[in-house]
């Protein structure tokens, strides 16, 4: 079994594939322990895979995830992650914006004891408008929301233990909260400045409209490090008080109707109307509350269903053995 796994999914990357690999080869032998290099194929329309497959056929050390379709990152991510034995995991972009020189660093924080190392892109070299700042306004919430102390969640170069790593559920985009789903389970997480540089072949596959996604996926964040075992706290909190107002309200209309014998949908239909909203839409309340409940418990004792699909795996075998496995 390996010691490290470096995780590297590609898109549309074949102008990098060979060059990421030949970097990566070359820093992982000099760190002198035993390693595995998981390249995921995130749906590549151009010749990624073939490369990877290529690669694959003449190094052992190499496993090739070709899924299905594009899924996205944080999936491609989740399979190179599931597929992965060394003790520790590294995930990096494969754009060759991550250089695999500062692979040793991470390796040398999680030897010190550390359970997640994130890399800190300090000196950001890329366009202001379009990328700086709505990214530092994004850690800076994610930092505030999340109770972790990070500069830089957005970036995928991170080391972690395998333990930790596997505790965390990926989907949808989470690949960048991992820090703070890592620090609702406890992990020591430290953070290391890696260098920014520019993309040297191919075209991004980033633009701004991803960082408007990003807020919307704080707010999921937070829900999930505060709520995630007791939804009904959240839901039950505004369903109760929304109850209780629509009660207030229905009480002295009756009292109203009693005493002065009024009409009271001809002299007081709005707020009629506003008890009955709000004593249904706590009832709701209360219910998707308890709907919540139940999926917690569904997620405590059920099997997870993988973010992705997966086509094929590809790996270096000895001659008897078929070099590649397919998966439906």
């Amino acid at each position: 079994m390996p010691k490290y796994s470096i995780v590297v999914p590609f898109h549309n990357e074949e102008e990098n594939v060979t060059a990421m690999y030949d970097r990566l080869k070359a820093v992982m032998e000099q760190v002198g322990d035993s390693f595995e290099l998981i390249f995921v194929d995130d749906g590549s329309s151009d010749r990624t895979y073939k490369l990877l497959e290529e690669i694959a056929a003449v190094d052992s050390r190499v496993l090739v995830v070709k899924l299905r379709r594009n899924f996205g990152q944080t999936s491609a991510l989740a399979a190179g992650f599931d597929h992965s034995q060394g003790e520790f995991v590294l995930a990096m972009d494969g754009d060759l914006q991550h250089d695999p020189k500062e692979i040793p660093n991470f390796l040398e924080k999680l030897e010190e004891g550390y359970d997640v190392v994130s890399g800190w892109r300090k000196e950001r070299i890329d366009n202001f408008v379009m990328r700086r700042f709505p990214s530092r306004c994004a850690n800076w919430l994610m930092a505030k929301l999340s109770g972790v102390n990070i500069h830089d969640f957005g970036t995928t170069y991170k080391a972690y233990r395998r333990e930790v790593i596997q505790n965390i559920p990926l989907y949808g985009e989470m690949h960048r909260f991992i820090p703070a789903l890592a620090s609702w389970y406890g992990a020591s997480i430290c953070e290391i400045p890696i260098k920014n540089v520019n993309r040297e072949r191919g075209k991004s596959h980033y633009g701004i409209g991803r960082t408007f996604r990003v807020f919307f996926d704080l707010l999921t964040i937070r829900f999930l490090l505060k709520y995630m075992t007791r939804p009904l706290h959240f839901f039950g909190a505004f369903g109760a008080l929304s109850i209780l107002l629509g009660g207030v309200l229905s009480v002295f209309l009756a009292v109203l109707k009693l005493v002065t014998h009024q009409h009271v949908m001809d002299q007081h239909g709005p707020l009629f109307v506003i008890a009955g909203i709000l004593i249904l839409a706590g009832t709701q309340m209360l219910a998707i509350g308890l709907l919540g409940e139940l999926q917690v418990r569904h997620y405590h004792t059920a099997s997870h269903r993988a973010p992705y699909t997966i086509d094929r795996l590809v790996r270096l075998r000895a001659p008897e053995e078929p070099s590649i496995l397919s998966e439906n």
